[in-house]
């Protein structure tokens, strides 16, 4: 099922790469992007931790994946990345 708060493959493939293995490890059960993805419905619905919905991870895989990926700095490398994206296609208008 998807949601509106959800990735395009299209907007994937420009952060993808602050998420890559080397920073997790290969003994991942769940997909980074449904990982991303849960996240974005937080952020997006201003739902509780526990009252993800049940076709996402569990709450506690979500919540220790954004917790660790915090501390690593990766959101804020993330969104200074897509902000630079963003001012620099503006200019090219």
């Amino acid at each position: 099922m998807g949601y509106p708060s959800d990735l395009t493959d299209q907007e994937w493939a420009i952060i993808e790469h602050h998420f890559d293995a080397g920073n997790y490890g290969n003994r991942r059960k769940h997909t980074v992007k449904i990982l991303v993805d849960a996240i974005f419905y937080l952020t997006k619905t201003g739902c509780q931790w526990r009252q993800l919905p049940k076709d996402f991870p569990p709450w506690k895989t979500v919540h220790t994946f954004y917790r660790r990926a915090k501390e690593r700095g990766i959101w804020e490398k993330m969104m200074g990345d897509l902000v630079a994206k963003s001012r620099k296609k503006n200019r090219q208008r």
